[in-house]
Parts: C-alpha cells; sequence; structure tokens
C-alpha cells in the first residue's frame, strides 16, 4: 500500500485494464481504461505518456499480467491489484 501512495504521490497514471463494461460500473477517477487485451497495440502510445503507471483490475489477475508485459517493455508500473484498493487513496 505504501508503494501505491509513493507511485500517486509522484503522479503515476493509474491504468485500469478490466473491460470497458467493469470501467464504467465504477472505476478509480482519473484513471485510464485500456483493456488487456489491448495493451500490445498501445504500447507506444502509453510509452509517450511518459509516467510512472499503476495497473489495476478486479482482482489482481489481470493488472499482473499488464504489470509483466509493461514492465517488460521497460515502463516503470506496480500492480496496484483490485481498483477499489488503489480508489481509496484518490480523492
Amino acid at each position: 500500500m505504501d508503494e501505491i501512495q509513493e507511485y500517486l504521490e509522484n503522479g503515476a497514471i493509474v491504468i485500469d485494464v478490466r473491460t470497458v463494461e467493469e470501467y464504467e460500473d465504477g472505476h478509480v477517477l482519473g484513471s485510464k481504461n485500456i483493456v488487456l487485451d489491448t495493451i500490445p497495440e498501445q504500447v507506444e502510445e502509453i510509452k509517450a505518456l511518459g509516467k510512472s503507471f499503476i495497473a489495476v483490475c478486479r482482482s489482481g489477475a489481470r493488472s499482473g499480467q499488464a504489470t509483466q508485459y509493461l514492465t517488460n517493455e521497460g515502463l516503470d508500473i506496480i500492480n496496484g491489484g483490485p481498483w477499489g484498493d488503489v480508489d481509496q487513496f484518490v480523492e
């Protein structure tokens, strides 16, 4: 949890990798919805944001996959797990 707070304080962007429908049912304010399956096609756009990132989903499994993939692509990203775990730190 301290790592999540630290990333947020340093301007990290929250990437929600759930489906559009799941995202619309509730999400972290200001997060970007990038569905897990579309991440490979959007890597360059994500890199262009020039920030660090926190990946979230419903349980932490999909965000874990996204974190591993994007880390391998050279991005500074952590797995925030369930989106509610990150949402509590966002006002």
